[in-house]
């Protein structure tokens, strides 16, 4: 068991105190082959060399948080990163051998339909990669291209058999619902088709309209207009139809299969890194804009992929920005996060991780969440009700502290 102290000094020549190691790692790889016209991650297509650099640049940072990470669950998001080619990924991998990160119990991979190969399928899984979660967002083909997204309703289902030929046997599909023209009939035969893949697991999310994006500036214009009423009878719809094939709700945007026991909080199925951070769980983060919490300190590195490739060739810490929240404040965040799961917050739960109890400082506000019968407090927890979680974000502002 060890502690290191994340500073701007290489692993080596750091300090180690006995405590845990951090079980959870997420990995930002910030390249896509072209910008989606609804994304505000931080992302950019690759640049002359950029990628190769980044992947040396990445590997070194490793060093940074070694001995102090022994994964449980593994994340590598976007970006695409299946967009790295076989070279490239086999760096990554032998780096993370030598730090010590590998053997997760959960790894994820974000893939692309477009970027996925049976080489690269074969490559990720021969290394440990056990999950993969593609960006569907829809089958039809007019929105796809409304979205900007490079690949095609056929490559989807190309893409689910040479994953389940390489033996991927957890995966995830993406699907998006209120994108601009979006019919409720695209919606349900969107959601139909997923549904006929068998995934294990479905991600569904509203469009949101985030400045600085092409869609954002669209709807400033005129262009189209936002229909709130069609987007809840969209949500209404996903939640009917997965329960009605047998996903589980687990959190807002969420639904997995359940294998085993009928009796469960969580379903089998569901990502236990996810969970870690609803949960309020530490997490180191490696790559630009790739944001850290350990042992009360959250941490964000540079978003600018030249200048987190130019402080690593330099052996400096690509860490932008640093904060460490007081004890009630991070409870609060952790609440706001936590609310965002159907099983909501045992309280006792609760007060293990943060220290603090929602039956004293939050008392009022469960109380006025169950008034407007958008939430249900039991003897032993608190959650939002099916109502209560179309408005987790306005839960989430009351409960921050």
């Amino acid at each position: 068991m060890f502690r290191v102290s994340i500073d701007t000094q290489p692993a080596s020549l750091q300090t180690f105190d006995l405590v845990d190691p951090v079980r959870s790692l997420y990995v930002h790889v910030p390249f896509c082959a072209s910008k989606c016209s609804y994304c505000a991650f931080y992302s950019h297509t690759p640049g002359d060399g950029l990628v190769d650099r980044y992947v040396d640049a990445l590997c070194g940072e490793m060093e940074f948080i070694a001995g102090d990470c022994a994964p449980k669950t593994i994340f590598f998001g976007g970006g695409t990163p299946s967009i790295l080619n076989l070279k490239q990924w086999e760096k990554v991998f032998k780096a993370m051998r030598k730090h010590g990160l590998t053997g997760a119990t959960e790894w994820t991979v974000e893939c692309n339909p477009a970027t996925v190969s049976k080489g690269k399928a074969q490559l990720l899984r021969e290394a440990g990669v056990n999950r993969i979660s593609m960006g569907v967002q829809t089958f039809d083909a007019d929105l796809l291209e409304r979205i900007g997204r490079i690949h095609t309703r056929e490559k989807i289902y190309k893409s689910v058999e040479i994953l389940r030929d390489a033996g991927i046997d957890n995966l995830n599909l993406d699907l998006m619902f209120a994108i601009p023209t979006q019919t409720i009939v695209q919606w349900k035969a969107s959601l139909a088709e997923a549904i006929s893949l068998n995934p294990e697991h479905l991600s569904a999310y509203e469009v949101i309209y985030e400045q600085d994006t092409p869609l954002f500036e669209q709807l400033q214009a005129g262009e189209f207009d936002v229909n709130e009423d069609l987007a809840c009878e969209m949500y209404d719809t996903l939640v009917d139809f997965t329960g009605e094939y047998g996903w589980h709700q687990y959190e807002i945007a969420n639904f997995a299969r359940h294998e085993g026991d009928e009796t469960f909080e969580i379903p089998s199925r569901a990502c236990r890194h996810n969970i870690n951070y609803w949960r309020g769980g530490d997490h180191h983060a490696l790559g630009p804009s790739a944001a850290a919490y350990v042992r009360g300190v959250r941490a964000k590195n540079i978003a600018n992929t030249q200048v987190y490739c130019e402080r690593l060739e330099r052996d400096e810490s690509p860490v932008d920005t640093r904060e460490e929240l007081p004890s009630l404040s991070r409870a609060g965040e952790t609440a706001a996060f936590g609310l965002r799961m159907t099983a909501g917050w045992p309280f006792e739960k609760f007060k293990r991780v943060t220290g603090h109890d929602l039956r004293t400082e939050w008392d009022e506000t469960m109380n006025d969440w169950v008034g407007r019968n958008q939430a249900v407090r039991e003897p032993e927890s608190f959650r939002l009700n099916r109502q209560g979680l179309r408005f987790a974000d306005a839960a989430a502002s009351d409960f921050l502290r």
